[in-house]
């Protein structure tokens, strides 16, 4: 399912919120989902600080929209400073 981004409020200069979908780096892509349930396409070049490195799922972000209807597209995406990443679990056999 791509972006049908006809929900999500364009109010000029306005920053949209939503949470990573994923990201790979292999590919340089990823989605967003926004708080409106759309799901957006985001290239490793559309984030202020660089694409991210390691596991970003369910991470919140904001970010502007740009284009309409399935070539929407979030850009200029942040991490807000208070979204710490999200370390693996750490597995022990049960005999330890």
């Amino acid at each position: 399912m791509t972006a049908d981004a006809r929900s999500i409020p364009r109010a000029e200069g306005a920053r949209n919120n939503g949470d990573m979908l994923w990201f790979n780096n292999e590919k340089g892509h990823g989605f967003i989902e926004t708080e409106a349930g759309d799901r957006l396409r985001v290239e490793g070049p559309d984030f202020r600080n660089g694409p991210p490195e390691g596991r970003v799922a369910g991470m919140p972000v904001t970010f502007h929209v740009f284009g309409d209807g399935d070539a929407a597209r979030a850009q200029d995406v942040v991490f807000p400073d208070d979204a710490s990443p999200r370390r693996a679990r750490i597995r022990r056999s049960a005999g330890r």
